[in-house]
């Protein structure tokens, strides 16, 4: 029998109190009698509502995603919308993904919100989250709600909050609204009778306005109705994307779609994958079988709340190859940005967005087409939050992030996997127009500006010794920087903690002009980069490698990327990782 804490034990006692449904108190009933680690993991600590929201694994619990928790979370969220916007009827839209509980979840925030006077958006089916926050903005809410815990497994469900810009929160918000839902401490707190009269359901309406918004986007429809017929695959992996990307493609002009029907159904078990994740081959095994069935051009994933797409292309000989992140967003930008000059679109002031772990490529491409290209620290609300910053004063045109998530044009400020799919889709109709394959072009833009390349590991360090032990390193790299990596010279560091770069070279320090964030990054005289960062979910450190090499013809291409290969690895062992 386990041996359980007094303070996990009173936790889950005062769950069978009548503040709590019947079916509730009977599974706490249940554990107790039982003694279990279920009990310890569902009671040991309250669900963190962080920067981003919730995101747990369902069940009862106060560490659990379920009824109480989320109306507790839902009620200071609501407090301080109430607080923010005084002297009027505030507003906030609401979506959920095809998840188990993603619905009724929805529903319960949609009550919670109603009987606290505000008035209530709600999604009347599965939607995708870059239209939820297209709507916020669309019908000028002052938040959003979207229920997903995106790829993560089919345990698992989250609590996504954005703000009035139609961005995920960022500060003053975003500490603001967790000091508010700590102020929940039980549910008797949360105003859980609803005010139906404030709820509308809506659903097409905006789908019609997303779409035709999404449509605006397209720089080269002649060349899309040139090449309609373009074999393209998509799967949506059992998530929302089937409500929106095939229409988008149609919308677009393309004729040819091919549905991978068995992963067509929304459903949150997710069935035919291991992880519902477009960056994995595995998840995208069906789509490819597919692809070679029918002799596809193009293959498409969405995540399950379609922010985020992997794509898969043919090389030369005819195999599907995987794009990582990097190279779909390179290839966004050089078709974007170079179809913005022939179409004569630029006035001067236009501006792009990277992730500071995000291939330096992307710059290049931007420098070459004089666009201003700024990074932003890792998340894509960093990216939203430049955007509203220079609303009216600069044009975005597009942004990206290297894992799988893009962002073309403004009016949603999120990653839009459906606007990418899209945009992808008519950049491989340009380059069919050209005679060339999406591969074929990446090589163009690597005999163009350089090769790049780039890798991800991550460290795994459990409990409270792995946690000290990533802290030591974070501390070492600062305090005891390398002079060289892999025989190269380290010629500029960037310590977003101290938020200051260093030229080592000649010893002079300047500021960074971004929020503190524990994120140290190395530049090497050869052109690699390394980023260290501790992950703010998981116990882990993550290191990110990118390095530049030359290449003169389209024939070196599969040697330079052996060769590049190598060096991300000769560059790992030099750190003794």
């Amino acid at each position: 029998m386990n041996t359980i804490d007094k303070n996990i034990l009173d936790n889950a006692k005062s769950w069978l109190s009548d503040s709590y449904d019947i079916e509730t108190r009977n599974e706490v009933s249940r554990m107790l009698a039982e003694n279990s680690t279920e009990l310890i993991d569902s009671f040991y600590k309250n669900l963190e509502f962080g920067t981003g929201g919730l995101r747990g694994i369902m069940g009862v619990g106060t560490n659990r995603m379920n009824k109480y928790t989320v109306g507790m979370a839902t009620q200071g969220l609501a407090n301080y919308i109430l607080r923010s916007f005084p002297n009027m009827e505030p507003s906030v839209a609401i979506a959920f993904d095809s998840r188990n509980n993603s619905s009724y979840f929805a529903q319960v925030a949609a009550e919670v919100m109603s009987a606290n006077g505000i008035k209530v958006y709600l999604f009347d089916k599965l939607r995708p989250v870059p239209e939820l926050s297209f709507t916020v903005r669309y019908l000028r809410c002052n938040a959003g709600i979207v229920l997903t815990a995106s790829h993560n497994p089919k345990e698992y469900n989250g609590y996504k909050v954005y703000w009035a810009d139609g961005g995920q929160l960022v500060p003053p918000h975003d500490k603001n609204i967790i000091t508010e839902v700590g102020k929940i401490n039980s549910p008797n707190l949360v105003k859980f009778k609803a005010d139906f009269d404030k709820i509308q359901i809506i659903g097409h309406d905006i789908d019609a306005v997303y779409f035709d918004y999404l449509k605006t986007l397209s720089i080269r429809p002649d060349l899309i109705q040139k090449h309609h017929d373009l074999p393209i695959v998509y799967s949506s992996i059992h998530g929302t994307g089937i409500m929106a990307v095939p229409q988008m493609l149609e919308y677009f002009g393309f004729s040819n779609i091919h549905l991978v029907e068995d992963q067509a159904i929304p459903d949150g078990n997710f069935p035919t994958v291991i992880s519902p994740n477009p960056e994995e081959r595995e998840t995208l095994t069906l789509a490819l079988k597919k692809a070679q069935h029918v002799n596809a051009d193009l293959v498409m994933a969405t995540d399950p709340d379609a922010d985020r797409v992997g794509v898969a292309c043919k090389d030369k000989n005819g195999d599907f190859v995987l794009l990582n992140g990097n190279q779909t967003a390179s290839i966004l930008y050089y078709y974007i940005l170079s179809q913005w000059q022939e179409k004569n679109k630029y006035k001067g002031n236009e501006f792009v967005v990277k992730t500071i772990v995000t291939s330096e490529l992307l710059n290049d491409i931007a420098k070459h087409y004089k666009v201003e290209s700024f990074d932003v620290l890792t998340g894509f609300k960093y990216i939203a939050e430049l955007i509203e910053k220079f609303k009216g004063e600069k044009q975005f045109i597009v942004g990206g992030e290297e894992s799988y998530g893009y962002l073309i044009g403004d009016y949603v400020r999120d990653k839009d996997a459906v606007a990418s799919c899209c945009m992808i889709a008519e950049a491989a109709a340009w380059a069919k127009s050209r005679s060339m394959t999406l591969i074929d072009v990446l090589i163009e833009i690597y005999l163009k500006f350089g090769f790049y390349k780039e890798d991800l590991i991550s460290i795994t360090k459990k409990g409270k010794a792995g946690a000290d032990e990533i802290k030591r390193m974070m501390e070492n790299y600062r305090s005891n920087p390398p002079t060289e990596i892999n025989g190269s010279k380290v010629i500029e560091i960037r310590d977003y903690q101290k938020a200051e770069k260093t030229d080592t070279l000649h010893n002079i320090t300047t500021a960074i002009s971004l929020p503190t964030s524990n994120v140290i990054q190395f530049f090497t005289e050869d052109g690699s980069k390394i980023t260290v960062r501790p992950s703010g979910t998981e116990p882990k450190i993550k290191f990110y490698f990118g390095i530049k090499k030359e290449i003169k013809k389209a024939s070196e291409f599969d040697v330079v990327n052996e060769q590049a290969n190598q060096r991300i690895q000769a560059i790992i062992k030099s750190l003794d990782l």
